[in-house]
């Protein structure tokens, strides 16, 4: 490959567009693609997320790539995002054996070895809840559910609890009408709470776990359980149910999703209906979108998850937590992106202090790093928005809304960040502003409108 070429897709690499390195390795020949234009050319596919592309290409040059350590950890990084943790491990291991103690391979075996024998586990349960079905005929047991659990103790009363999850019990043609919606028959635990309560916020809302999830190392929560019905947001069949996480989250379609989680949307909790068919009695799982929709076995069945539940204040460690997140907004490296943005501004003096100092303000009232609806979350939408456009002046809403996580959500090359974050915040945000005038749209541009950029740069002089 020409050395001026390589040297382009290497800067096109830096700069994240992994789009147009696979345009311009398209754009040659196949037959004229020599090992090193497919190898980057797999690269920028894995990059891209595309990992079937990733591998198709990778292939090609197997051949090649024997004694290539990176040919091993590209092929290894395809397959472990497939979800092919064997193969993954064994690709790590070949690149780790030709390049020995190379951080990311090493850090990358390790998770695939975990990974490996997790899938391995649940494959084996599975499997055999699945033979236990099969030569089994005999009818459920009768026993009422929840006969150990006091009901009347277990939900929590509150008004948004009300607003957002709770609907009338639920007859039986409004159930008849939710499982064929949804393709599944609802178990009979979860109907009987539902019967007492459809839908709503427990008093405990904590589930241990012996493995690590995104959100703690050894237990998931929970923000409600959704209820029977389509007319509150948090309901099976509700703008924010089931069918949406699956279809726009992108969680897998292998059952209900039954509870939401205080991640906004990043991890859920599902009825997991692959070992027993559609009318049988599901599993329940966590899946972790933070982590390319790992799942995590919970519990047998619902009555057994529900009966799990435990008190927030056996896992408090939001003290501990809310220190981590002060010393990170006092002292982490800003990303790339903000970085680079903060540089170009001359009229607020000390601007990376400002930002510290409203992000600091927001830990210190929330006990965590994270923006949402409020005033000071609103203010930072806009600080950022300010600080983007004033750099890329012809910016796109898709533009924006693409580049926003490499700001401070996900805080791409720094520690400064949240780790996540809904989009629909940003959107929202974004149409508000809209509406009231303040960012404009010209031709296919975000403008801020000069009022909103006086009132940010007075909003940050004042801060």
């Amino acid at each position: 490959m020409d050395q001026s070429l390589m040297e382009h897709l290497s800067q096109l690499h830096e700069e994240d567009e992994h789009q147009e390195i696979v345009d311009l390795l398209l754009a040659i020949s196949e037959e004229e693609r020599d090992y090193e234009a497919v190898n980057r050319l797999g690269r920028a596919y894995n990059n891209l997320g595309l990992f079937e592309e990733a591998l198709r290409e990778l292939n090609k040059i197997a051949d090649g790539g024997k004694e290539d350590p990176l040919w091993h950890f590209r092929v290894g990084f395809a397959y472990y995002h497939l979800r092919r943790y064997e193969e993954a491990l064994q690709a790590f291991r070949d690149a780790d054996r030709l390049e020995a103690e190379d951080p990311n391979t090493e850090m990358f075996l390790k998770w695939s070895l975990r990974k490996a024998e997790k899938q391995q586990k649940d494959e084996q349960r599975m499997a055999a809840k699945k033979a236990a079905a099969s030569k089994s005929q005999e009818s459920e047991s009768k026993q009422v559910p929840f006969s150990g659990l006091s009901l009347a103790d277990f939900w929590e009363d509150s008004e948004y609890a009300r607003k957002s999850y709770q609907s009338d019990p639920p007859t039986d043609e409004v159930i008849a009408s939710i499982e064929e919606e949804l393709g599944y028959m609802l178990p009979s635990s979860y109907l009987a709470l539902m019967k007492q309560q459809n839908g709503g916020i427990p008093k405990n809302t904590c589930f241990p776990t012996e493995e690590a999830t995104s959100w703690a190392e050894d237990h998931i929560a929970i923000s409600g359980i959704l209820g029977v019905g389509r007319e509150k947001s948090y309901s099976l069949c509700g703008d924010l149910g089931s069918r949406f996480m699956i279809e726009e989250w992108g969680y897998p379609d292998i059952g209900v999703v039954i509870c939401d989680c205080p991640s906004a949307g990043h991890d859920v909790v599902m009825l997991d209906y692959r070992a027993c068919g559609r009318d049988g009695e599901p599993e329940v799982i966590h899946v972790d979108q933070e982590d390319d929709y790992e799942i995590t076995f919970l519990a047998e069945n619902f009555e057994a998850f529900i009966m799990g539940l435990v008190s927030e204040e056996e896992f408090d460690t939001s003290a501990e937590d809310k220190e981590v997140d002060l010393y990170k907004v006092s002292h982490g490296k800003f990303s790339t992106l903000l970085e680079e943005l903060c540089t170009r501004v001359s009229e607020v003096d000390q601007i990376e202090q400002k930002i510290r100092s409203i992000c600091t303000r927001i830990v210190e009232e929330k006990g965590h790093f994270s923006f949402h609806a409020d005033e000071l979350s609103y203010l930072m939408y806009d600080v950022q928005f300010w600080l983007y456009t004033k750099s890329y002046p012809d910016t796109s809403r898709e533009q924006y809304v693409a580049d926003y996580e490499k700001m401070i959500a996900f805080g791409t090359g720094g520690e400064f960040r949240q780790g996540g974050y809904a989009p629909g915040w940003i959107t929202d945000w974004l149409d508000k502003r809209m509406q009231e005038g303040r960012i404009l749209q010209e031709k296919g541009r975000l403008l801020p409108a000069e009022s909103f950029v006086a009132e940010v740069i007075r909003q940050l002089q004042e801060v």
